[in-house]
């Protein structure tokens, strides 16, 4: 099958490589869309941190937001899995250490992660093996693009969740981006009133034109919670600054570089803070929310490109004719 392979720092192509055979308990899923992430930006640049810790290692397969159909299974899957349309869990836990059996396996110290970590290969590919413990069925009204949407709308999700909103909250969301504009939708979905905080006028303008309030500056009193979806390593602190006392601030974004945060501030003011991970403990509710029309984030993807045209998407490089959405996805049958 064609794969999009990483082998280098700047260095990648696609690939002709052994088709996934599934294991026991696993199926192999063809792969129909899959999403673009910040993080594989990161792994082609050499960037992220996985690479230099050891979790990680070039050759890489990346892609780790996706959606297909079950096309195999392995000795002791589920027949029923057969022919489905699926996405799946990102965080592959080992099952038997005690945050697994927690259910915290996305935070497992020997979990794989699809497409990240662990030499687990992603769904940049024709086809894509994975556990059917992580799993999760995709009903009629959730269409290819929503399905690549589950992941990042769970960590989006989880985030909102963690702010613990009420109807007529004003919530500041830090970064108008993927996980930015997703969390924006479910805080406007749970009764909030959103504005979001960036620094370009194209994503400030696109921001606009989904119905939100979006600038460069913040606007007025403090907020009753303050989601951190940017990287940028002032931020964090700044949004202790801008939460009321005694509500919350969620941090969803990671920096680049370490972020400097006095824990006086947050004492003083009786601030919680919450840092959010995964979007595993969230996947299936972000599909209902799909799937009901609560949030419909297709707005939020720009283009669907092919295998051939990832390597320029992750060197920064805008498909022609792409529209203002922050999202690239790929159809790996194009």
């Amino acid at each position: 099958m064609r794969a999009f392979v990483v082998t280098a720092p700047g260095a990648a192509a696609v690939h002709d490589v052994p088709a996934p055979v599934p294991a026991s308990g696993e199926v192999v899923v063809d792969v129909e869309r899959a999403g673009v992430c910040g993080t594989d930006v990161e792994f082609f640049t050499g960037e992220m941190q996985y690479l230099h810790d050891g979790h990680a290692r070039f050759p890489m397969r990346l892609g780790h937001e996706w959606a297909g159909t079950v096309t195999a299974l392995g000795e002791g899957t589920d027949p029923a899995w057969l022919g489905r349309r699926v996405t799946g869990d990102t965080m592959l836990g080992c099952g038997r250490c005690p945050r697994c059996r927690d259910g915290r396996g996305h935070v497992c110290e020997f979990r794989a992660e699809i497409g990240i970590r662990g030499g687990r290969p992603g769904a940049l590919a024709e086809r894509l093996a994975v556990p059917a413990t992580a799993l999760h069925a995709l009903p009629p009204a959730v269409d290819p693009a929503l399905g690549a949407l589950v992941e990042p709308g769970g960590n989006a999700l989880r985030a909102v969740e963690a702010a613990r909103l009420r109807p007529g909250d004003r919530v500041l969301v830090l970064g108008p981006g993927t996980i930015g504009l997703l969390a924006a939708m479910f805080a406007r979905a749970a009764g909030a009133e959103v504005h979001l905080l960036g620094r370009t006028e194209e994503s400030l303008a696109f921001a606009r034109s989904l119905g939100f309030e979006a600038g460069d500056t913040v606007p007025g009193r403090a907020f009753d919670a303050v989601i951190d979806a940017s990287n940028a390593p002032a931020l964090p602190a700044r949004a202790v600054e801008l939460v009321e006392p005694g509500r919350r601030v969620v941090y969803v974004g990671i920096a680049g570089s370490p972020s400097t945060l006095d824990t006086r501030a947050l004492v003083l003011k009786d601030v919680t803070a919450v840092g959010v991970l995964s979007a595993s403990p969230a996947l299936a509710r972000t599909i209902e929310h799909y799937a009901g029309g609560t949030v419909d984030p297709r707005p939020l993807v720009a283009a669907t490109v092919g295998l051939g045209d990832v390597a320029a998407v992750l060197a920064g490089h805008r498909p022609a004719g792409a529209g203002p959405g922050p999202k690239i996805h790929v159809d790996p049958r194009r």
